[in-house]
């Protein structure tokens, strides 16, 4: 394998808070590659491909958006029980294209699935059967209303088929994770393995997303792959329930894009009986890994938010009710004068003040209990006696910032997490269909 250097050697990468990389491992049943369209006219990476010769069973949240992508219409379409490959391209988002962005994943397809079929027929074992058309998954990620770029991607579909790559070590997964970002710093990936009874789980994941990012799937797209074998109305069961608490508990503008999607893949290369079903003790097991590897996720996009230089996390505790903390929460994390306070490292809780009154909510000011950190700064309806402004300043400074909201009105709690809104968050997007 070739490593694409220029995946790495670009101005949004020197910009990168990059930090360690996990040990990603192999995942029985997959193959994967990327290559360069060109799209960027840099020749990096902006193509991959996530093929399983002996199909895939798999679960898909898309975004909320009721404007989506061509791919998006596309793939509600698709066998729902089991898939063959994921093609993903960049800086293209393939939407509001009219006839043309249909008729090219129409055309794209029907290319993919050929070169599919040649490859298996070329395989030891011979051709099994034509890789069906609708047996094929697409994400498209990039600009809104520009014309797809159909004839680039068409003409690296024979190279990426054969391309694909067996065993994954940690470069492939990062090269593969490249080629999927746009305005990201930084490939995203995540890697976790569970021991079930004498048997090992295995769980890998990449991912991308850097602005117009927030809840119900922002912009971003996730990939999860397993090697277990788990039926598709299980794997369902268990994203919707973990994307609650990870890539639904994010948001670094408020922005929901059209693009958004989180995917789990099943290889079912290790049989686990007691996984058929989602209240067994193992299969609960399972369930916390894949929260684990998608929290991972979730968490990386906010730290690679775009001109982010600041972790937000956002605590509301002692709710009467999820869904009053969750949007008190999102009251706090989404406004621009606390996300530029926490920017300029001022202590200015009055904006967290006005971001819990403005959810809408009821709350009992003398009962609230507001803290930065393990500083408390309000409780009893007033500024506490313990503020001290000199040492919430040097607070501020840290990279990791806490914002904790005691309501004191009952049990419930949610915990959400964002980033700062710098000068660079505009420069990035005011020039992003030139990047």
């Amino acid at each position: 394998m070739t490593i694409n250097l220029k995946n790495f050697l670009n101005n949004k990468v020197k910009m990168s808070k990059m930090g360690e990389f996990q040990n990603l491992k192999q995942i029985e049943g997959l193959e994967m590659s990327s290559v360069s369209a060109d799209l960027y006219g840099n020749g990096r990476d902006d193509i991959a491909l996530f093929y399983f010769k002996d199909g895939a069973s798999y679960a898909t949240a898309y975004t909320l958006n009721t404007i989506v992508s061509e791919t998006i219409t596309w793939n509600k379409k698709t066998d729902k029980k089991s898939v063959k490959a994921l093609m993903v391209n960049t800086k293209n988002a393939n939407t509001f294209t009219g006839q043309q962005g249909k008729e090219s994943i129409d055309a794209i397809a029907k290319d993919l699935s050929k070169s599919l079929t040649i490859r298996e027929s070329q395989s030891p074992e011979g051709i099994k059967e034509t890789v069906k058309i609708k047996s094929l998954l697409f994400a498209s990620t990039g600009v809104i209303g520009e014309a797809f770029p159909v004839d680039e991607i068409q003409g690296t579909i024979q190279h990426l088929v054969e391309n694909l790559k067996t065993n994954q070590n940690k470069m492939i997964w990062l090269k593969t994770a490249s080629s999927i970002m746009t305005t990201d710093t930084r490939p995203k990936v995540a890697f976790e393995e569970v021991k079930i009874g004498n048997k090992v789980i295995r769980i890998a994941a990449v991912a991308k997303g850097s602005g117009m990012i927030a809840p119900n799937l922002a912009t971003m797209l996730s990939f999860i792959f397993t090697d277990a074998d788990i039926p598709s109305d299980i794997l369902k069961r268990h994203l919707k329930k973990v994307i609650t608490n990870t890539f639904n508990a994010i948001t670094v503008d408020s922005d929901t894009s059209t693009n958004d999607m989180v995917s789990i893949f099943a290889t079912r290369k290790v049989r686990v009986n007691s996984l058929q079903n989602t209240s067994s003790e193992d299969s609960q097991k399972f369930e916390k890994a894949l929260k684990v590897v998608c929290l991972d996720l979730a968490k990386q996009i906010v730290v690679d938010g775009e001109g982010a230089k600041k972790f937000i996390t956002v605590k509301i505790i002692n709710s009467n009710s999820i869904q009053k903390a969750k949007k008190i929460a999102f009251s706090i994390a989404n406004s621009p004068l606390i996300k530029t306070a926490v920017a300029g490292e001022d202590p200015n809780w009055g904006r967290i003040l006005m971001g819990i009154g403005k959810s809408g909510e009821k709350v009992e000011n003398k009962k609230l209990i507001i803290k930065l950190g393990e500083f408390t700064i309000a409780e009893n309806g007033k500024v506490s006696e313990s503020y001290n402004e000199e040492k919430l300043k040097e607070y501020m400074k840290w990279d990791s910032i806490v914002i904790e909201v005691n309501l004191n009105q009952g049990k419930d709690f949610f915990e959400c997490y964002t980033c700062d809104f710098t000068h660079d968050y505009i420069d990035i997007n005011a020039s992003y269909r030139r990047s």
